[in-house]
């Protein structure tokens, strides 16, 4: 059902590229509640105060899991976002590089986390997340991700991050 829901575009945004479009799966409410409660059963045994999620799309599965584990949720922002002082983390993408902010009051040392987002592909945005969590005394005990692309090695460039995703492709 889930993977169903997924729609592909080819060549989307350069040519040679297959989009996993998560809109169709989003405007369904069974599949995303079926979604949400897988996410949220992949992390089942894992002790953690709150979950991050990247902008944007961490938001959109971050915040449904934080409410259904009973958990707060930090969004990690694109720069510029966020109104009080920030810790920031520049970091390259495939096409460029881009700068993630944290509050500096949403991270005190010693608590954990797990970082929720909606794909994991090559892993620059997840691994810049872990880093400032880290510099900032905290610790990401777990991922979770909708969706991975296995072939673009993301959790290879994790390293030993804990690595979860729900719907696998090659």
């Amino acid at each position: 059902m889930l993977k169903s829901s997924i729609r592909e575009i080819r060549d989307f945004p350069i040519p040679g590229i297959v989009f996993r479009d998560i809109t169709t799966a989003l405007k369904d409410g069974e599949v995303l509640r079926t979604a949400v409660d897988s996410m949220a059963e992949m992390l089942e045994g894992v002790e953690f105060d709150a979950v991050l999620g990247p902008e944007s799309r961490g938001f959109i599965f971050g915040v449904p899991l934080a409410y259904k584990l009973g958990k707060g949720f930090v969004p990690v922002r694109k720069a510029g976002k966020l109104p009080a002082e920030t810790a920031r983390r520049e970091y390259k993408l495939e096409y460029g590089s881009s700068i993630i902010e944290i509050h500096r009051d949403a991270v005190e040392a010693g608590k954990k986390f797990v970082l929720v987002d909606d794909l994991l592909a090559t892993g620059g945005t997840a691994k810049a997340t872990i880093e400032l969590i880290e510099e900032m005394g905290g610790k990401v005990v777990a991922s979770a991700f909708f969706i991975e692309l296995e072939g673009l090695e993301g959790r290879k460039f994790l390293g030993e991050q804990d690595v979860r995703s729900l719907l696998i492709y090659e």
